[in-house]
């Protein structure tokens, strides 16, 4: 294998995989695969390179393999087939390396409620094997990067539902983790605590050199992230920076609502050479870069004295990305969670 490109990596036989470079991937997998007995594949042949340091979106619909995919790479769930590395270490030969290097936060909390904030951490600490002097440390730290600080003797059973992630976010944070796992993180929030969520994490990324990977059935929160990938029944369907996935499909527009349509539609014809759509109200302009070709439309049309009332430029969504690629519109509460 000549890198992680190479198709020597999706050729190999199981356990005979070469090992990533590190430090340049924090999650790498190659065939990676989970079956149940029964026939019920959950998971069939993943292939997905994380770089170390940035924030990646694992999107899919409820039942499409994430939640199962996880639970592989922190070695909770053995692979079936394949072999994933992740910080370095492999899933199958070296689990506590692994969990040694990763932090992990599921779909449902496991704070114990009757705890604080601060007896919980120690807890956590004292599982991990931290001092008491490091512990301490960690702690205040971790409080503090949480927005936490004020609340530290609160019992968990007061707290509200988007501190109490953040809360089980700093628990995940306190040994040092190299790549943070977060399954679903905002499940279950209102859009401001969603919001002030995803600002944490942006922030623990950018301060902390953390890798962090977040599995979301909520299209809009995958483009917080830097890369993401998408996965349908168990098969990556797309990967790549949300932006390189909607360019990719070449279908954005400018929608016009002029003076005289007709006119118009003829007009950009002659002049631009454009394929126009006239839909009686609006006409539509199919183009390779809509913020580019939006100012010389209209310019064109106000050159020839048709007015343009309202003039809109629109992008290809992730939806659009989604159904691309499978067929079938993004339905994220469908099938089994």
């Amino acid at each position: 294998m000549n890198g992680p490109a190479g198709t020597a990596a999706h050729t190999a036989p199981a356990g005979q995989h070469q090992a990533p470079p590190t430090p340049t991937y924090a999650v790498y997998t190659r065939g990676l695969a989970k079956a149940y007995p029964g026939g019920q594949d959950a998971v069939r042949g993943v292939d997905m390179s994380v770089r170390s340091g940035e924030m990646f979106a694992f999107l899919g619909p409820n039942g499409a393999g994430k939640s199962t995919t996880v639970s592989m790479l922190c070695t909770l769930n053995p692979p079936s087939a394949g072999e994933a590395w992740v910080a370095g270490a492999n899933v199958r030969t070296q689990p506590r390396l692994v969990r040694r290097r990763v932090g992990v936060l599921f779909q449902h909390s496991a704070l114990e409620p009757d705890l604080t904030c601060v007896q919980s951490l120690k807890l956590h600490a004292r599982l991990h094997g931290l001092s008491r002097s490091r512990a301490r440390a960690r702690i205040d730290r971790v409080l503090g990067a949480a927005g936490l600080a004020e609340h530290r003797h609160e019992r968990v059973r007061t707290l509200s539902g988007g501190t109490r992630r953040r809360l089980d976010i700093a628990r995940a944070l306190l040994h040092e983790p190299r790549v943070l796992f977060l399954d679903e993180p905002t499940a279950g929030l209102d859009p401001p605590a969603r919001a002030l969520l995803w600002q944490q994490l942006r922030g623990l990324r950018e301060d902390g050199h953390i890798t962090v990977f977040v599995t979301t059935h909520y299209l809009e929160e995958a483009e917080y992230c830097d890369r993401l990938a998408i996965i349908d029944r168990g098969r990556i369907v797309a990967q790549g920076a949300p932006a390189d996935l909607r360019s990719a499909l070449g279908q954005e527009t400018v929608r016009l609502r002029t003076g005289d349509n007709r006119r118009a539609a003829a007009l950009l014809r002659t002049t631009h050479g454009c394929t126009v759509l006239d839909g009686g109200d609006v006409i539509t302009v199919p183009v390779a870069d809509s913020a580019r070709w939006l100012p010389r439309l209209c310019a064109t049309l106000a050159a020839h004295g048709v007015p343009a009332h309202t003039a809109t430029a629109t992008v290809p969504s992730l939806d659009d990305v989604f159904f691309h690629h499978t067929g079938r519109p993004y339905t994220p509460r469908s099938g089994t969670p």
